[in-house]
């Protein structure tokens, strides 16, 4: 219920309305509502473009922001987001806090499935790709890149962007988003 409370916490922050959300992040009213009463599990597409919405990451609206000197996450204590749809699987593997311009996160992809198309991220967000097992396909905009085990990929993601396991196993990559500092 962390990412459901979250939502609406940011939501109200932030003066926004679920219609002045839904205008912002492409979502419909009804779904935000009821993502926010914790009646729906959004794609990992959608929880995505709810973040972008709300001008934060989704790696804050998922954790907690309590910030310390040195925090240890256990890999039982990682926050996980599931795509129930296409098994997508997103591992937090850093702390979330506010003005933390790093997020590390492993992400994991069934074969044959994909992400989704992500919304631009905002102006100077970069991200850097490496591809720990299996294949991986790329597209930014009307470009695409094909990763397999050992590749990586450094790009700005400010644009629309998908990824794809083109491959008959499991793709396993890691994933470094370096965000601006954020306004809010």
């Amino acid at each position: 219920m962390t990412f459901a409370h979250n939502v609406r916490a940011v939501r109200k922050q932030k003066g926004l309305t679920l219609q002045a959300l839904s205008e912002r992040c492409g979502v419909s009213r009804s779904m935000l509502s009821q993502i926010e009463r914790g009646e729906k599990n959004p794609t990992i597409q959608v929880a995505c473009q709810i973040a972008a919405g709300l001008g934060v990451t989704l790696s804050e609206l998922l954790g907690e922001h309590e910030p310390k000197e040195i925090i240890m996450i256990k890999k039982e204590e990682r926050y996980v987001y599931c795509d129930e749809e296409s098994g997508f699987e997103r591992h937090l593997l850093s702390p979330v806090f506010p003005g933390q311009p790093i997020e590390f996160i492993l992400n994991i992809i069934p074969p044959g499935q994909q992400s989704g198309v992500f919304p631009p991220h905002p102006k100077g967000t970069k991200e850097y790709i490496a591809v720990a097992a299996g294949t991986l396909r790329i597209v930014l905009g009307d470009r695409h890149y094909d990763l397999r085990e050992g590749d990586s990929l450094y790009y700005d993601a400010a644009c629309e962007h998908q990824l794809i396991n083109t491959g008959q196993e499991e793709c396993r990559y890691y994933l470094i988003i370096h965000s601006p500092a954020s306004k809010t």
